[in-house]
């Protein structure tokens, strides 16, 4: 399902314009990256939470000129989905 199929979706059983749904949409996304930037988890009850999880660093390989790098520690942004959310999809 595409951002475009979750707005008509959504105007279609609200009855409200696409327009004013699509700009909410995009508000909600900007609102959660904003968050996760700024290093706030973000919980939503019922459904999940955007949380941020930090990679420690670790040791790679460059195949190509056979050299190990070190990768350093890192924080990545991950959804958690809810016991509800988890038990409807099973």
């Amino acid at each position: 399902m595409t951002k475009a199929d979750i707005v008509t979706e959504i105007s279609k059983s609200t009855g409200i314009e696409k327009a004013v749904v699509l700009e909410t949409v995009e508000k909600f996304m900007e609102t959660v990256k904003d968050s996760l930037a700024h290093g706030n988890n973000v919980y939503l009850r019922g459904f999940g939470s955007f949380i941020i999880k930090t990679r420690s660093e670790k040791t790679a390989r460059n195949i190509s000129k056979n050299t190990t790098i070190i990768i350093p520690e890192h924080k990545i942004p991950a959804f958690k989905p809810a016991k509800v959310f988890m038990e409807e999809v099973k």
